[in-house]
């Protein structure tokens, strides 16, 4: 039977990967590796908008779920 922790880290992990689809490429990929394309590999660039409040969120997710993760590790244990 599963727990109320069980149904908790569900539907974070399930947000954790909803929002990590929605997050858009930061690079060109293996075409831009192999024709040569885009070889500003160090450039920083920065995210604006929505793209930087995804970024964000997938973070505090996972930061929740792994406090979580940590606290029923240790009441159980």
């Amino acid at each position: 039977m599963l727990q109320w922790y069980d149904y908790v880290f569900l539907v974070i992990a399930l947000i954790i990967i909803i929002l990590s689809l929605l997050q858009g490429g930061k690079s060109e990929g293996a075409s831009g590796a192999i024709t040569g394309g885009g070889m500003n590999i160090f450039v920083k660039t920065k995210e604006r908008g929505s793209e930087k409040v995804i970024t964000y969120l997938t973070f505090g997710f996972a930061i929740v779920f792994m406090f979580i993760a940590i606290l029923v590790s240790a009441i159980q244990g």
